[in-house]
């Protein structure tokens, strides 16, 4: 570690002094101490509280001449974090940044190394240019690009205090010495919940392979990976992980399913962790339900203006059967949650059947789907219409029994809500069809559906416009015509830090928004194709998935790539 001469301290105490951070007295105190203890006369000083280390930071900045930067800004790429080992970064509280003929920029957190980088230099091999980063900002970088080191493995979450983190049941599970003993694993573990949350993550894969731990992050779709702890401690961790879901975790062989209950920076989060039997230990996912963001108004979804008038009109029809369609992920959910937000008022009676109840409503009756005991989706709606229910939300037809259950329910006074697994809005009519229902009974109980994917939106941190490839501009004439591209404002994402690089940030729906008109009706009852469904749809004034994601491209709400990327296979299905 650097050490300062007898001029260079007194330079240094005239600093803290002139910046009004000490007085004389309080020098005097640390003085002793340091001629007793011989640690460095800053460390003395936050540790009596005379200065914080933030601000001992910046008058160590000061006066070695140190720019200071936002390390938040900055992600280096992979083969500059590979300049310096793990242990040197760790050593000297350094982060590389960039190399430019042959001077590496880096990070300090801790400027009293600063006359140690000569020899950081004869190291590394090249000159160094170093910069001044607060600390807590180069613990987090530390722990991004070189993981969490074994023997700080307590105290790289110092971040998270039971103010910003809490998991209920905590008390009941931890305590004793067998707690103490653990207490690195359960931090870790918070860490883990924590930083998922910051980085808006859908869900956390902890994923045993044969030589490492490998921790990945689903975020706006896309799996990232971060930084693993050691292959060592995989064990402990994902006990950890099973006993707070209410896991067995002695029961390695079969696969399980839990729960946790968590409350990060006053948000309440509800996790649902599945593990499953491998090779290399159990792959453990964690799907974070953010109950927040599952009570969306209408024009959050992303509905465009003409699409949201018609669907708020249709939500609120008397009678029948309204439909939402796609794969899963593509957030059926939380559409029909913002729907019964919408529709939740005092004079309805809403009832739900769902597998699993993801978010528990105020002033809703909802069921479960408890498939050991026989409380199927078919069961529970047959019981839901004694009930005397307005609405009714199914949260998934899966076969004949309960689509017949729901049209008869359309049929007879109520408004019922449910989904479908097919690639278009046209695809669901056919479907019901080919699931039994005959068609005069889908013509006349479906009164709309509603097909729709997930785009990743551009990063409003480092948005900036840009012209698209002519490829990319040729198909957006040739599916939109001419006058879109006239006053189109293409943007998209330079990448920064908030983004984590990726020049997208959140995600937000397509929509294809089929109306049952007399004219789809009477394609229903001949049993016509879907695709010649589609086209009358689209005549009629429905915008293709397709369609909608390039009027949100042309807004600069998204990017061409993406809208081509979610939407490929429709059109290959379209072709076909």
């Amino acid at each position: 570690m650097g050490r300062m001469g007898n001029r260079e301290q007194q330079i240094f105490r005239d600093t803290l002094i002139n910046m009004g951070l000490v007085n004389e007295e309080q020098l005097e105190v640390a003085l002793k101490e340091q001629k007793e203890t011989g640690d460095r006369l800053g460390d003395i000083l936050v540790r009596l509280e005379f200065i914080s280390r933030e601000a001992l930071t910046k008058a160590l900045g000061s006066h070695f001449g140190l720019a200071p930067i936002n390390l938040k800004e900055y992600n280096p790429p992979k083969k500059i974090i590979n300049l310096v080992s793990a242990s040197v970064a760790r050593r000297y509280k350094l982060l590389p940044l960039k190399l430019e003929n042959d001077v590496l920029t880096v990070a300090l957190a801790d400027p009293l190394d600063f006359l140690a980088l000569d020899n950081l230099e004869r190291t590394i091999g090249y000159k160094i240019n170093p910069l001044l980063a607060k600390e807590q900002e180069m613990e987090n970088k530390l722990t991004q690009y070189y993981g969490v080191a074994e023997e700080t493995l307590s105290t790289l979450v110092t971040e998270i205090s039971e103010s910003n983190l809490s998991i209920a049941g905590l008390e009941e599970v931890d305590g004793g010495e067998e707690a103490a003993e653990d207490a690195p694993i359960i931090r870790f573990v918070s860490m883990l919940i924590f930083e998922a949350f910051k980085m808006r993550a859908s869900d956390i894969h902890v994923e045993p392979l044969s030589s490492r731990l490998r921790i990945r992050y689903r975020i706006d779709g896309i799996l990232q990976e971060m930084q693993a702890p050691p292959k060592k401690i995989q064990a402990p961790i994902l006990s950890r992980i099973k006993l707070l879901s209410g896991m067995k975790i002695e029961e390695k062989r079969v696969p399980q399913d839990g729960r946790i209950l968590v409350n990060v920076m006053g948000k309440s989060l509800d996790l649902r962790v599945s593990a499953l039997p491998g090779i290399h230990g159990e792959s453990v996912v964690m799907r974070i339900l953010d109950k927040s963001s599952l009570l969306l108004g209408l024009g959050e979804l992303g509905f465009l203006e003409e699409n949201q008038r018609k669907w708020a009109e249709v939500i609120r029809t008397a009678t029948g059967i309204i439909l939402v369609t796609g794969p899963t992920g593509s957030g059926k959910t939380t559409t029909l949650y913002g729907v019964l937000n919408e529709l939740n008022t005092p004079d309805k009676k809403i009832i739900t059947v769902e597998d699993p109840v993801e978010y528990q409503l105020s002033g809703i009756n909802q069921v479960q789907v408890r498939a050991q005991i026989d409380l199927t989706f078919a069961s529970a709606l047959r019981s839901m219409l004694r009930q005397a229910p307005d609405v009714i939300l199914v949260g998934e037809i899966r076969d004949t029994e309960t689509a017949e259950i729901a049209v008869r329910a359309a049929l007879t006074g109520h408004l019922v809500f449910s989904t479908l697994h097919t690639n278009d809005s046209a695809s669901a009519l056919t479907r019901l069809v080919d699931m039994g229902i005959k068609p005069f009974l889908v013509s006349s109980s479906v009164q709309a559906v509603l097909a729709q994917r997930l785009v990743r939106t551009i990063c409003q941190k480092c948005i900036e416009d840009y012209t698209p490839p002519e490829e990319t501009l040729k198909l957006i004439e040739q599916e939109m015509g001419k006058e879109m591209l006239k006053t189109a404002k293409f943007r998209k994402g330079r990448g920064c830090a908030e983004c984590n690089n990726t020049g997208y940030k959140g995600r937000m729906g397509i929509f294809e928004l089929l109306i049952m008109s007399e004219k789809v009706k009477e394609l229903v009852m001949e049993q016509i194709a879907s695709r010649q469904i589609r086209d009358l749809a689209q005549q009629e004034g429905m915008k293709l998935l397709r369609e909608d994601g390039w009027l949100k491209v042309c807004r600069g709400i998204t990017t061409a790539e993406e809208v081509i990327s979610i939407t490929q296979s429709d059109v290959i299905d379209v072709e076909e």
